[in-house]
């Protein structure tokens, strides 16, 4: 992979790899992962979807190399999406593109694309995170619960007990679940917070879409639950939904990624 390169938007400077040649497809990681940490948890093989494409890959604000400022505003799902069209536009990327989000990046495709549709070719939704719902407002209490943990006791030590947290029964048995927070101590309250005051977009406008979308989702996750996923399928005019009860099933989703953006 080549060097980071650099671009600055609203108090933030986005770290990205744009290289290889061919149709362009881009890929956003979830909260609070990274470029580096998505591919530390070995369960689908992000750079190999670049094989023959134009592949993008970016850290978003504040994650992983990218910077961002203590200011929960700024982690609303809405100024993702914005950073998203801000890169697009650097890199003077005109041709539609296929984009690949899992989690906070589904929201970020979700969103780009309604704002901007003639952008995108192809939409992979990647676990949904929880949205919509009363249930909903209880899982993403999480966040907020979470942000102020790291305030009273200390981030090191809320990364101590992150750590020895017990994981969605889907990957109790799967040694390489470390889901490390990628996301410096001074900015994760901020992050945590801004996150959990947002939600996918509304579904009326999810439903205006008409781009292939291919939604894949897992068992077991409160944060992304499966439920998720099914409404968008049945927003989205003509989406295909794949839901794993496994991790042997979640690693086949680099294959139906490939084989979806080939059409």
């Amino acid at each position: 992979m080549s060097a980071d390169k650099y671009f600055e938007r609203a108090g933030a400077s986005i770290a990205y790899q744009f290289e290889g040649s061919g149709p362009p497809l881009g890929y956003a990681h979830g909260v609070p992962l990274s470029r580096k940490a998505v591919r530390s948890l070995e369960l689908f093989d992000v750079d190999s979807l670049g094989a023959g494409r134009s592949m993008l890959v970016y850290d978003q604000r504040g994650h992983g190399r990218s910077t961002g400022r203590p200011i929960p505003e700024d982690y609303l799902f809405e100024n993702f999406a914005q950073d998203l069209l801000a890169l697009l536009d650097t890199l003077d990327i005109t041709q539609p593109t296929d984009f690949a989000g899992s989690s906070l990046g589904c929201d970020t495709a979700l969103r780009a694309a309604i704002a901007a549709p003639d952008r995108f070719r192809r939409l992979v939704l990647m676990i949904p995170p929880v949205a919509w719902t009363p249930d909903a407002e209880l899982a993403k209490q999480w966040y907020f619960d979470s942000a102020d943990s790291i305030e009273e006791l200390g981030a090191a030590q809320w990364r101590r007990q992150w750590a020895h947290a017990e994981p969605p029964p889907i990957f109790a048995d799967y040694p390489n679940y470390r889901f490390s927070p990628d996301v410096s101590d001074a900015l994760l309250p901020a992050v945590l917070r801004g996150v959990g005051r947002s939600d996918l977009p509304a579904p009326e406008a999810i439903a205006t879409l008409t781009h292939p979308t291919l939604i894949l989702a897992w068992d077991t996750d409160p944060l992304h639950p499966a439920s998720t996923a099914e409404r968008l399928h049945e927003l989205i005019p003509g989406s295909s939904l794949h839901v794993s009860t496994s991790v042997a099933d979640i690693k086949t989703w680099t294959d139906r990624i490939t084989e979806f953006v080939k059409a």
